[in-house]
């Protein structure tokens, strides 16, 4: 275990977009802890700041971007491969361009960079994401698998293999990801195309400023104008994606991966995949344990009786901050004879109820919403994904966006075996409860 890191003082790298070949000035500078990677565009009328998670990606094709509204922070796997390779956990990236600089389509001008400014340790102990169950994407015949492995590193195999008909040979490539082994490894593996690609590209404005020398373009007799810095080059620069993209789960990764000819597209896929299942542990988890409020406290915080208590018990709680808690759904519920016979569904507007009540009881946590009650103002991104049906188990979870002393405004979530059934964002107006 280590603790967290950042940078100890600020640096800036200069340079033109990859794809845009606009000019982009770029300033590093240190972050508190638990802030995770922050991009912020200065360039904008007012500053953007955009989290560094799978969240924010905005399609794109060949590289990774991130998106709030209309800013943008294109290209960014390089940067982030560096960042994920030193250990570097918190860091605000601020940018006056919309693309990261492409320099040479490595990572090895920000890993300068980031050493030129120092690393430094911070006092929390660093939380690492573990692989502890196997997880698989594919597309075509692009795969992806993350399994269990080691707690205490990053472990890569890629096998980048075009087929007898491509123009590279197969490679394979292993490594145990560390700040020794990203830097002697990878961080000089350069962004590479084929030569119809290069072509279609420049067609569609893309990359005009490149020159034979600026990047690896792999023509049928090989690299054209250009020499490969490694024999296996292409599988490396593939890893170096890989590491880059496996940073926005938010935090460093440990276990095990197999990658077959994937891209920025399955990367990110995998991500995703991989947040839902370590979600669904952690929730099964907190089911298994001693819960923090059963059905008798709850009824002492919330007015609600049956048949409108919605909430069974309360399985965690942190603060005013966030609580998970159950709904087990029975086929004895009074609704049910209505909607619909023969063909059960919990009605939306109950599973809505159930977030807001989960909402009450965690607003209560605050010291001035002592006696007080949460009633409903509004909802807002209200979405419904699945349907919720008898014998299922609702884990409902609320995460309180605003706070204050009249008012309550929290996120909530609903997921059935690890899939969203139901989100909304909902406010509440905190008023004194009535004498019982």
């Amino acid at each position: 275990m280590r603790q967290q890191q950042t940078i100890a003082k600020p640096v800036e790298l200069h340079g033109l977009g990859l794809f845009t070949g606009q000019e982009v000035t770029v300033r590093f500078k240190p972050a508190p802890a638990n802030t995770g990677v922050q991009f912020v565009r200065i360039d904008t009328p007012k500053p953007v700041r955009i989290s560094a998670i799978v969240a924010n990606v905005a399609k794109r094709a060949r590289r990774t971007s991130l998106q709030n509204g209309s800013a943008s922070v294109e290209t960014i796997e390089h940067c982030m491969a560096a960042l994920h390779g030193l250990g570097i956990d918190n860091i605000e990236i601020e940018m006056e361009g919309g693309e990261l600089p492409g320099c040479d389509g490595s990572s090895r001008a920000f890993v300068d960079a980031l050493f030129s400014a120092g690393i430094e340790a911070q006092e929390p102990v660093l939380e690492p994401l573990i692989i502890r169950s196997t997880v698989r994407v594919a597309d075509s015949d692009a795969e992806l698998i993350a399994a269990p492995g080691d707690v205490d590193a990053l472990n890569i195999i890629y096998d980048l293999d075009y087929g007898d008909s491509g123009m590279l040979p197969r490679q394979l490539f292993a490594i145990r990801v560390s700040q020794d082994t990203f830097c002697k490894e990878i961080a000089d593996a350069r962004t590479f195309v084929f030569e119809y690609e290069a072509q279609q590209l420049r067609e569609a404005g893309l990359g005009k400023h490149l020159t034979y020398r600026d990047v690896v373009v792999i023509g049928p007799n090989g690299v054209i104008e250009n020499q490969f810095r490694y024999p296996d080059e292409c599988v490396r620069h593939k890893v170096l994606d890989l590491i880059g993209d496996l940073f926005l789960t938010g935090r460093s990764l440990r276990g095990k991966i197999y990658a077959h000819k994937s891209g920025h597209s399955l990367n990110h896929e995998l991500v995703r995949a991989l947040l839902r299942e370590i979600e669904q542990q952690e929730s099964l988890e907190s089911i298994r344990s001693e819960p923090a409020f059963d059905v008798r406290k709850l009824q002492r915080l919330l007015p609600h009786r049956f048949p409108f208590l919605m909430i069974d018990r309360v399985v965690s709680i942190e603060g005013d901050r966030r609580a998970v808690g159950i709904k087990n759904v029975s086929i004895n519920e009074d609704y049910f004879q209505g909607h619909f016979p023969g063909h059960p569904i919990m009605p939306g507007v109950l599973i809505l109820e159930a977030m807001a009540q989960l909402s009450g009881v965690l607003l209560a946590q605050k010291l001035e919403h002592t006696g007080k009650v949460a009633m409903l103002l509004s909802m807002d991104k209200v979405k419904f994904r699945r349907p919720v049906t008898p014998g299922d188990q609702i884990v409902l979870e609320a995460n309180t966006l605003h706070v204050k002393t009249r008012t309550g405004h929290v996120q909530c979530y609903a997921r059935v075996s690890g899939e969203m059934a139901a989100e909304a964002e909902i406010k509440f107006m905190m008023v004194d409860a009535e004498p019982a």
